[in-house]
């Protein structure tokens, strides 16, 4: 499969080709951002330069500031929404400061774009007691699934210790599908998670979680392991590593089958654990390290969802509400 970089070089002058291969490879190498959020950058940035060589701009050195302009608001007339707008933007900031520092722009215009402020909206959650619907329901659906074909317990058994793991971590599905055997301290009851920016943190696991990985390691992985498989923790039906857009739709069926209301997929988990956190006391500093935030205001968000919900109850019960 092509990069970014290279399905622009039939589109771009070939210094913009040259140009944007090198940016791709600072984000991967240097800015240790996930693959996706790298695809990402490259793809605003591959339209930014065709934007930009289409007005007569053959070369990096020539990009300056009307030029940024004139893309986001060829972007905006399009259609695009605020947070899409808000990431191109940022990717623009992203690619200017690289080139200034590359010396291919004589100074960077980039922090005179300005930042576009998103509406946040409230992420979507799980009430405690359908969460625990569905643990339940999987957990079932794994114990029975030792009387079917070899190949239908061991997904059942893996499934069930993926789910249990999101919800008792809070972990991103990217840091999940990451994640080795060895990850696990079984008698601290934590696991090592390596999230984004390659940054390491030790997030605590819940005794249903554990056992549940424990579970899918002796019982389940054997049977689909195969000589590629490597250290990975949670394995593929044909034993490779199981890939993010796997596992989301693993979590997306699995909700359904359990009866779940919402379909809330690896990040709605990811949310209701944050949630649950803090309707159950957890200090706001805690959650963030938990989750991996690197700023406090991000984990903010989650305090809304708990307000938002009182105000629910409030008028659902009180008679003068």
């Amino acid at each position: 499969m092509k990069d970014a970089g290279q399905e622009a070089a039939g589109s771009l002058p070939p210094s913009m080709a040259a140009a944007l291969a090198a940016f791709e490879r600072h984000l991967r190498s240097e800015r240790s951002l996930s693959p996706h959020t790298a695809r990402a950058y490259a793809g605003d940035i591959r339209s930014l330069l065709e934007h930009t060589s289409r007005n007569g701009v053959q070369a990096v050195d020539g990009l300056g500031l009307t030029h940024l302009r004139s893309w986001l608001a060829s972007q905006h007339s399009s259609g695009a929404a605020r947070a899409t707008l808000a990431r191109r933007g940022a990717a623009a900031r992203t690619f200017t400061a690289f080139a200034h520092g590359r010396g291919w722009l004589a100074s960077d215009p980039g922090p005179q774009l300005g930042t576009l402020r998103t509406r946040r909206a409230l992420p979507h959650v799980l009430r405690k007691d359908e969460m625990e619907s569905v643990l339940d329901v999987v957990g079932r659906q794994a114990g029975a699934a030792a009387q079917a074909t070899q190949l239908e317990a061991a997904v059942a058994l893996r499934d069930a210790a993926l789910l249990e793991l999101l919800y008792a971590t809070g972990i991103r599905v990217s840091e999940l599908c990451g994640l080795t055997a060895d990850s696990f301290d079984h008698s601290r009851r934590t696991v090592r998670v390596r999230g984004k920016g390659d940054k390491e943190r030790t997030v605590p696991v819940g005794l249903p979680a554990l056992r549940a990985v424990t579970r899918w390691l002796a019982a389940g992985r054997p049977a689909l392991a195969t000589a590629a498989s490597g250290p990975a923790l949670f394995l593929g039906v044909r034993g490779g590593r199981l890939d993010p857009r796997t596992a989301r739709r693993i979590v997306h069926q699995r909700l359904r089958e359990a009866g779940a209301i919402r379909d809330a997929g690896p990040h709605g988990i990811r949310h209701s654990a944050a949630t649950h956190l803090l309707e159950g006391g957890a200090d706001l500093r805690s959650v963030q390290e938990i989750l991996g935030h690197s700023s406090p205001a991000t984990t903010q968000i989650y305090t809304h969802v708990s307000i938002e919900r009182l105000k629910s109850s409030y008028r659902q019960a009180h008679p003068r509400a």
